[in-house]
């Protein structure tokens, strides 16, 4: 390999390792970016504008065209999704590493959301504290589920499954892909995560229906969720001094989903709690009930996870970087 070549290279991949710390830093400091100026604000526009457009307003039957016309609506976002962020990396690494690392950061951050995650979470616990109803009311702003019937120690499940749940699509999901794809891959991942939350539901929401015009959001989602999913599930088991693998799979695999029983089963079993979707599933069933210091032992477990991600990051991207040396060599 060419001297200018390796120097390229290693400076890439100096600017990536650089970015996630610096984004993480900045979330921690900053918070949110203005809705005016947030990616992720955009892609949820837009994807409002279809939505209205592609689900019916009522009930119908077997409707391939509309699933195949929302999937074809789906690809042309994410390809708009990928070529800007890919051509906005492309402009940020022609910088020294060092500024390169800088922008990337600051392009990174408004995909992933921890500080928001955390204070929402902790929000429902003052409010609990307040009233039911205060409780509840601050649990919908996290939840889409009805939460008019909730009693004082569901909504502390919830908001406990909750910050699981997006400890996963919040955090490790997008910085999983930026490792792997770079920017495009968290922009992507954060797309496809939104568009499933808009579009993902098996029936009505919102006065429109969504089984057919949201199944593709929703299969995509779960396939790029399905590692980081399970990444995030280890990295509790080890930050909370490991879990039996063959209990939490069993745990995980109470819920619907492919993927959120993870996080939220991990969670469950490092604070040994039960946590439930009335109805639905129960995770940890021999668990004690959650508390309010639960809450705040759950917040606390998340923020060993981001930090712990760092380092896994950095390994997978000088894992890559080591693979592309090798190719080009």
């Amino acid at each position: 390999m060419s001297a200018p070549l390796q120097d390229l290279l290693t400076a890439g991949w100096l600017a990536f390792s650089l970015a996630v710390p610096l984004a993480l830093a900045i979330d921690c400091l900053l918070g949110e970016p203005p809705a005016a100026w947030h990616p992720v604000v955009w892609m949820g526009r837009a994807l409002n504008w279809w939505g209205v457009r592609l689900a019916p307003p009522a009930p119908v039957a077997r409707d391939f065209k509309r699933f195949w016309l929302a999937a074809l609506v789906w690809c042309a976002l994410a390809a708009i999704v990928l070529i800007v962020s890919w051509g906005v990396q492309q402009l940020a690494l022609r910088l020294p590493a060092l500024l390169a690392g800088a922008l990337l950061a600051l392009l990174l951050k408004p995909l992933l959301a921890w500080r928001m995650l955390r204070g929402e979470v902790l929000a429902v616990e003052v409010a609990l504290g307040q009233s039911l109803p205060e409780g509840r009311a601050q649990l919908a702003r996290l939840v889409s589920r009805d939460v008019s019937a909730l009693s004082g120690d569901e909504v502390r499940e919830s908001a406990i499954e909750s910050l699981a749940e997006n400890l996963n699509d919040s955090v490790v999901a997008p910085l999983f892909w930026f490792a792997l794809l770079g920017l495009p891959g968290a922009a992507l991942y954060r797309f496809a995560n939104t568009a499933d939350a808009m579009w993902g539901y098996p029936g009505m929401r919102g006065g429109r229906y969504w089984q057919w015009a949201g199944k593709w959001a929703a299969r995509a989602d779960d396939v790029l969720s399905w590692v980081p999913a399970r990444i995030t599930a280890l990295l509790l088991a080890v930050c909370a001094g490991g879990l039996p693998p063959r209990t939490l799979a069993r745990q995980a695999h109470k819920t619907p989903s492919p993927n959120s029983g993870w996080p939220m089963a991990a969670m469950a079993l490092a604070l040994g709690v039960r946590l439930a979707k009335p109805g639905v599933y129960t995770l940890n069933s021999k668990g004690r009930t959650a508390g309010p210091l639960d809450t705040r032992r759950a917040a606390r477990l998340g923020g060993q996870v981001v930090l712990s991600v760092v380092p896994w990051v950095a390994a997978i991207q000088l894992l890559i970087a080591m693979v592309v040396f090798w190719v080009r060599t």
